[in-house]
């Protein structure tokens, strides 16, 4: 599996959020005969005891090169995995992300096609400050 550029600083950025890493990469499958999604990233995080586990899938995304053609692979790719994630018995009820530069989401956001899409579609992310490899926005 060829791996994001920044795969291993949003596992970092994740893990200084208290975030459990324990998938890398999380496999769904889509068909019993035919194969599995290659999801970058699984992760859980105890949110409290009423509420009880938080899981989520996280797919790593840099955006390099063109901004439609990379918009294009990575909303394909939510879609593909988000149905995968629906129709698993045991990661059903994980929640999937898309985790970028949080210049990139910036940027996606002020585009109005873009913007439209990720909300038409619902699309997740996890923006991350690439600098201090933390976590700095959530968009559900």
């Amino acid at each position: 599996m060829a791996r994001d550029k920044i795969h291993n600083l949003v596992v970092r950025a994740l893990k200084k959020d208290d975030w459990k890493v324990n998938h890398d990469p999380l496999y769904i499958e889509y068909d019993a005969n035919q194969g599995a999604f290659e999801i970058d990233l699984g992760a859980e995080k105890l949110i409290s005891a009423v509420k009880g586990n938080r899981r989520i899938a996280v797919e790593v995304k840099t955006f390099a090169g063109s901004i439609s053609n990379q918009f294009h692979l990575a909303l394909g790719q939510f879609i593909d995995y988000e149905a995968a994630l629906a129709t698993s018995l045991s990661e059903s009820d994980r929640k999937l992300y898309l985790a970028l530069p949080v210049e990139v989401f910036n940027k996606l956001d002020s585009i109005e096609f873009f913007r439209q899409r990720m909300l038409e579609f619902k699309l997740r992310f996890i923006c991350i400050d690439l600098e201090i490899e933390e976590i700095v926005k959530w968009i559900h």
